[in-house]
């Protein structure tokens, strides 16, 4: 389903999995090429040591490149299948602060989905993300591995996020 990017930003900051760790999405470009999120810090995220746990960290960073596929996709005609099919972390410094992350989907990166889905009907491709905290120091790195499949005539488009 195509929705504007204020609609999903809202939708975003109020589910459930998101809301209660403190994950706020901050906003979508208007063209649907990047998303900014902040990560705060606040008594139902933070771990024995005060800073931020790192299970939130790993789930803010689970669905925004497969939202930005799929919204970008199905502006392009695609009907397609799109998920985060693995993910790894590697955690730096302790998010003793609020900590931020953007992704940018760029022309390339793009083009290239487009490419393969046309040619292979499936595209799958690890994607890096930096998380940082206010003061711009690097305090974790994640792979995002996304899936994205063309969906064959006669299956149903359900979304998989």
């Amino acid at each position: 389903m195509q929705v504007s990017p204020n609609t999903l930003k809202w939708a975003m900051r109020f589910y459930p999995p998101l809301f209660f760790q403190r994950i706020w999405v901050i906003g979508f470009a208007a063209d649907y090429r990047s998303v900014t999120v902040k990560i705060a810090k606040s008594i139902f995220n933070k771990n024995y040591n005060g800073s931020i746990f790192g299970g939130t960290i790993y789930a803010a960073t689970d669905p925004f490149f497969a939202i930005l596929f799929d919204q970008l996709l199905q502006r392009r005609g695609f009907k397609v299948r799109v998920w985060l099919k693995s993910a790894s972390i590697q955690y730096l410094k302790p998010g003793r602060s609020a900590l931020y992350f953007t992704i940018r989907i760029t022309d390339d990166m793009l083009a290239e989905a487009d490419a393969t889905l046309r040619s292979n009907g499936k595209f799958v491709k690890a994607f890096p993300m930096e998380i940082t905290n206010r003061a711009g120091e690097l305090c974790a790195t994640v792979m995002n591995e996304v899936y994205i499949r063309n969906l064959h005539q006669g299956e149903a488009a359900a979304v998989a996020y």
